[in-house]
């Protein structure tokens, strides 16, 4: 059974750094575009950051350029999403998902596999 878990989430202060994890089993990684993914209280789930597979292109939503950095390790079958200088409105649940397609986009909908999230929570 495919599985996606997500870690590294937790609580940090404005300015702080989180390193977020996304593993699977029973599929791997590197074949597949992933995408990270965000849902703060009372509002929609929506894209942070993606990367295609094969020439490894990537996207990011405006509120995280910049700050953002998504990357894999194939060996580890896991990719990244680096959070630096966090802001309070970075508080959310994140996700992450892959979309067997291997086309990175930030629409949920292309997605197939979802992780069950974790939780960032930035405050000081």
């Amino acid at each position: 059974q495919v599985q996606l878990v997500e870690s590294g989430g937790g609580l940090v202060q404005p300015g702080g750094s989180l390193r977020l994890s996304c593993a699977a089993s029973e599929v791997t990684l590197s074949y597949y575009a992933i995408g990270w993914f965000r849902q703060a209280p009372g509002t929609e789930r929506e894209g942070v950051s993606c990367i295609s597979s094969g020439d490894g292109s990537t996207y990011y939503a405006d509120s995280v350029k910049g700050r953002f950095t998504i990357s894999r390790d194939n060996a580890k079958n896991t990719v990244y999403l680096q959070m630096n200088s966090l802001k309070p409105e970075d508080t959310a649940v994140y996700y992450c998902a892959v979309n067997y397609d291997g086309l990175g986009s930030p629409n949920i909908y292309e997605y197939d596999i979802w992780g069950q999230g974790t939780q960032v929570t930035v405050s000081s």
